[in-house]
């Protein structure tokens, strides 16, 4: 279940080493949008990254962008010096070495991830599990191709500045941090025993969620990013997934209370579901509607 939740928090896919990804012919990424009098909000699933040759942009999210008077994103995370002090604080257990959380096999299994990467296990010795999870998922990523730089998010952002429009976050980084470092330690562990299983099949994985996302198909989004966690993870759901999706639909209603027009994207896996933003807003009768294709 875990592969779903790489990529900056978000979500990989359901699928051997072997799988190839049909990516659409045209890219038409899911877009809704939810108004009243004097506001309009549009909202934007979102991958953390992607290969810098893949076309995701549509009409209507250029549409969007071009009516927005301000882009929100879920947190800013392109400052090293911001995120420095973070990790060491919530990312870093030296008095507790990582290998004293493994058995023998195990340190094996990170010792030849790491090398892998060109490191060593050595370097993942200060790392909580988590972090140590995270660094692992991310490494055979960038091998593939796969950019920060060419994510979603940096793509909008890079054309908001580019048109001088605000760009608001909906958390902290120390908030987004927080969801990894408060998880239970068999729960933190487990993600990066999984991390560890997945190095070999994560692109692959991750190539089918992006085919799934840039067709616009929820139902294979919710199955390849949500169902599973609710069903066998709730906890994990509740902390990563639902919680904030709750959280966010009260800052967009918040929003409605004011005016003018704003996107707002996020990951993918915060708008699929029985408890998806969108669902939120509308228990809180804030109707939402999917835009066509």
């Amino acid at each position: 279940m875990f592969k779903r939740l790489k990529c900056g928090l978000a979500a990989l896919a359901i699928l051997t080493a072997s799988a190839v990804a049909a990516f659409p012919a045209a890219a038409d990424p899911a877009l809704w949008v939810v108004r009243d009098e004097d506001s309009t909000i549009y909202l934007l699933g979102t991958v953390h990254v992607l290969r810098p040759d893949t076309v995701w942009r549509s009409p209507a999210i250029d549409r969007a962008m071009a009516e927005a008077d301000t882009l929100w994103i879920e947190v800013e995370a392109d400052d090293p010096a911001a995120m420095q002090p973070l990790v060491r604080k919530y990312g870093l257990d030296p008095a507790n070495p990582l290998s004293g959380k493994l058995t023998p096999e195990q340190k094996a299994q990170l010792d030849a991830a790491a090398a892998g990467m060109g490191a060593s296990g050595a370097a993942l010795e200060p790392l909580r599990p988590w972090l140590a999870g995270l660094t692992l998922s991310i490494g055979p990523l960038v091998k593939a191709g796969y950019d920060p730089a060419s994510g979603v998010e940096s793509r909008l952002k890079a054309a908001a500045r580019d048109a001088g429009k605000p760009i608001r976050t909906l958390e902290t980084l120390e908030q987004q941090i927080g969801f990894f470092a408060d998880l239970p330690p068999a729960v933190e562990l487990a993600f990066l025993l999984s991390a560890l299983d997945e190095m070999d099949s994560g692109p692959a994985m991750l190539d089918a969620l992006v085919a799934a996302w840039s067709a616009g198909d929820m139902e294979a989004l919710n199955e390849l990013m949500v169902s599973e966690m609710a069903a066998d993870y709730p906890e994990l759901y509740q902390a990563l997934l639902v919680r904030r999706n709750k959280d966010w639909a009260g800052q967009i209603q918040t929003l409605l209370g004011g005016k003018g027009v704003s996107v707002i994207a996020v990951g993918a896996a915060h708008l699929v579901g029985d408890e998806s933003v969108q669902a939120q807003l509308l228990a809180r009768d804030i109707a939402v509607e999917r835009l066509p294709d």
